[in-house]
Order: structure tokens, then sequence, then C-alpha cells
């Protein structure tokens, strides 16, 4: 089985070379290739890689960004060019152990489409653990695909379920939740975490915010991509709902209490909420109108399929 190791780098010079034989070491007797994207490094990381392809031409190969792009572009070029059966991926400071990812492949042998590394013993401050499980949470409850740490970089997938959609923000800790949506088999192992010996944390807590903004876009285009009438039907529905409560008050406090309905803000309220239902059902029919095009015009089908089993004899 071909393995392809995705290594996004910035910044991390002095883990690279111990890194590159760590990796070497955990794959002793596999095939394999490691591709490490260069994501705009300034601190000598570009000439440390262009040294560890001199030393393994065979296994090592470098992407160099012109500048910096974010981890989620560096992983998404690495999976672009990675050409094996398997896809790793895995963060160049050390944290994480290629040690474990036999214990991946392992899994994948199995029969899972993806695994999961899962952070048990976590080595990070306190600072960044408390953020972190809570998006996990929030996360495993939205897309209703349950991990323990989304955000743990070192997984393994199977090529094909990295087909067929794009990332952009910081969606490469969603994978999870598109493989989910098309039916992936998914697993989580505990794997090992190491306390970062050399460079600086390349995230705060402002990530969290971008996270959960993405969170957003993920639950859209996971729940509802094929029928967004239901997201904005209903909630038209519901706005719409609301409005005749609002004015059916307003009609109650005219007869009983004798009170002018031009002077309340019920009026204006209710016919607000009426206006943004009706056109929100309208926003969902352009957008039934725009997916049916995108399906249609590309020949692409709305499911997607493991495997076809069948007992057709082989052609002669």
């Amino acid at each position: 089985m071909n393995i392809s190791i995705v290594v996004p780098v910035y910044n991390e010079v002095e883990n690279l070379p111990l890194l590159d034989d760590a990796i070497k070491e955990a794959m002793k007797g596999r095939t394999y290739e490691v591709i490490y994207v260069n994501d705009g490094s300034d601190d000598g990381s570009t000439e440390a890689l262009e040294e560890l392809v001199k030393i393994d031409p065979k296994h090592n190969k470098v992407i160099e960004f012109r500048r910096n792009f974010g981890q989620t572009a560096a992983i998404a070029a690495g999976i672009d060019h990675a050409g094996g059966e398997v896809i790793v991926t895995l963060d160049a400071d050390m944290q994480n152990d290629p040690a474990d990812i036999p214990l991946l492949i392992e899994k994948i042998n199995e029969g899972f489409d993806l695994v999961s590394g899962w952070r048990v013993d976590r080595q990070d401050r306190f600072s960044r653990r408390i953020p972190s499980q809570i998006a996990n949470r929030l996360i495993s409850w939205s897309t209703g695909v349950k991990l323990h740490d989304y955000g743990c970089t070192l997984k393994a997938y199977r090529r094909e379920v990295l087909e067929g959609f794009h990332l952009y923000g910081e969606m490469h800790r969603f994978i999870p939740a598109y493989a989910g949506y098309v039916g992936a088999k998914i697993v989580e192992v505990p794997v090992r975490h190491h306390a970062r010996r050399f460079g600086k944390a390349k995230y705060g807590l402002e990530r969290t915010l971008k996270v959960i903004l993405d969170l957003f876009t993920v639950k859209f285009l996971t729940g509802y991509s094929n029928k967004p009438i239901y997201l904005f039907g209903g909630t038209g529905l519901a706005l719409i709902a609301l409005s005749c409560v609002d004015l059916a008050v307003l009609v109650i406090r005219r007869l009983v209490l004798d009170e002018h309905m031009i002077r309340s803000p019920l009026l204006l309220m209710g016919v607000m909420l009426f206006t943004l239902g009706f056109q929100s059902i309208l926003l969902g029919l352009l957008a039934e109108l725009t997916v049916r095009t995108y399906y249609e015009s590309q020949a692409k089908p709305t499911y997607s399929i493991r495997r076809v089993i069948d007992h057709k004899p082989p052609p002669a």
C-alpha cells in the first residue's frame, strides 16, 4: 500500500531534521513519500527542506508557497500532489509522534476510511486545551460525527474520502464531518503528544473564533447542500408563524383593550416578520435552482458509492 505523508511547515527549522529521522524510523519496510509543504517560512526552514530532499530524494518532496497561506491551504496542496492510496497528515512541530503512523495505517487496513488521532494526554497550555475541548464538543454535536479531538492533525485517509470537496479557511479539521456525510467509516485512536521543544506555537485563541465561523459553513454544506429549501423554507415558515402570532395578539388587544393598531409597534414587527419569512422562502427556492444547476451541469451525482458488488463473469 502506497502511503503519502503530508506535512505543513511554517518556521520549524529546528524540528525538521528530527521529524525526518522519526518518519524514516516509523516507515521502515513500507512504500511511502513525504510531502513537505513550506507555507512561507522565513526562519531557515526553506534551506532545511532543500537539504532533506538532497539527502533522501526517493522519499522526500517539497512544495514551496510564495507566502504564508495557512495550514489548511498547505494540507490541501499536499493532498493535491500526493500519489499514495492512503494519505497521512502530520504536524511539523514534533508534538505529533510519527511512531503512531503505523497504528493509523493498521486501522486503515482493517477497513476504515478515516482514522483520527486523539491526543489523550495533550501537552499544551491550559488556555489552549479548554477552547479546543469546547470546539470539539460543539463540532461533534452539530455535525453528528463524534470525535474527541478534531484539532489533531495526525490523521490517515483513504484517497477516495478526500475527493469531491475543497478546503478553505480552517476547514481541514472538518474533513471527518465531510467524510461522515458521504458515509465513510471513521474511527478514533489514542496517539501520543509531546511538549514542543523548539519554536513557538503558531495559533492562539483567535483560531477558535475562525473554527466556529467555519462550522456554520460545514453544517450548511453537510446538512442542507442538497435541499437548501429545508433551511431557508423552514426559517421562512417560522418567521411567518411568528408574524401571525404577533398580528393575532394585535387584533385581540384591539378588540379587548380597544388599543389602536396603528400606534402599536407590534404592527410594524408583524409586517417585517412576514416579509422576512416570505423572502427567506424565495431565497430557498433560488438556492434549489442553484443546486440543481450545479449537479446537472456537471453530471454530478447526489450520492457516493463505496463499492459495487455483482456476480457477472469477467469479460473474455
